[in-house]
């Protein structure tokens, strides 16, 4: 059906949300900040639902965004030995569930290829042919941290790879991204049957004796239990709501607050929502 010719017997039930949006204008925003009201008007009247709204304020933030903003962190790669065997890289493979691996060559700053988990299935089931990790690699797609995350994204389509290796300015490697963490700002998290049975406390990740890496989204639940805190349930489902009231406002990335002795320290956050947290707790005995 065209858009430029639609049924006139059909009414506005067949018109598209866009259209719709556009109809629900009374004057043309003049910035981002009027076009997000915009919007937000359009689905209090029902124009839209919230996941559509939710998706296109995600379409609009990942058009501003740059990857060293969504990386997974260098600290955090989980990545395989060059040298290393099938029974030595095997337990890496299985304990985290992924399909792609950085394969590095004494350092993450020596990033070999990419080995593809399903490339090992062949070997499975025909021990007979010699095995060697290096002849199965694919080759590793370098971008820079200053990437524009709507065009990684368009490369990733055009191109059909799914993680890239991420450089800074020295060409040394901060990170990686996958086309799935780009995903996920857009649509939301994406969870797979593996994501449901992980352990409760796959949000919180220590850094050392008094300094954890905390999801945002992580239940208050969780967050008590695991620091045997007593925040108030009632306040937040999330620590980071937590934190967002007690900042009263949305802080900014390195933006700090103590609450009950523990600082928070805001690590990654957008316009709309605080992502992850530095938590260091107060240095005493426990």
């Amino acid at each position: 059906m065209s858009e430029d010719n639609p049924p006139s017997t059909s009414g506005s039930a067949n018109k598209g949300w866009i259209e719709k949006i556009v109809q629900s204008f009374t004057g043309e925003p003049k910035n981002k900040e009027e076009l997000f009201e915009v919007i937000t008007d359009a689905e209090q009247r029902e124009v839209i639902n919230p996941q559509t709204r939710a998706m296109i304020e995600g379409v609009m933030e990942v058009s501003e965004m740059r990857v060293r903003e969504i990386m997974i962190p260098r600290a955090q790669m989980r990545t395989i030995d060059i040298e290393q065997t099938v029974e030595q890289f095997l337990p890496i493979l299985l304990d985290s569930a992924h399909s792609r691996f950085p394969v590095i060559n004494e350092d993450k700053d020596h990033i070999e290829g990419i080995l593809l988990a399903k490339d090992l299935l062949k070997y499975a089931f025909a021990p007979e042919i010699k095995f060697e990790l290096k002849n199965i690699l694919r080759p590793a797609v370098i971008v820079p941290e200053s990437k524009r995350v709507d065009v990684l994204l368009k490369e990733f389509q055009q191109k059909r790879y799914h993680m890239a290796i991420v450089v800074d300015e020295y060409g040394g490697v901060s990170g990686l991204v996958t086309i799935e963490d780009i995903l996920e700002l857009i649509v939301g998290e994406i969870e797979d049957k593996h994501d449901v049975e992980e352990d409760e406390n796959e949000g919180i990740r220590p850094l050392n004796k008094y300094t954890f890496s905390v999801k945002a989204l992580t239940s208050l639940e969780d967050f008590n239990k695991f620091f045997e805190t007593k925040f108030d349930e009632e306040e937040a489902d999330t620590i980071g709501g937590i934190v967002l009231k007690a900042f009263g406002h949305m802080p900014e990335r390195d933006e700090k607050v103590t609450i009950n002795n523990i600082k928070f320290k805001v690590t990654n956050s957008d316009k709309r929502r605080l992502l992850q947290l530095k938590v260091t707790l107060p240095e005493t005995e426990a």
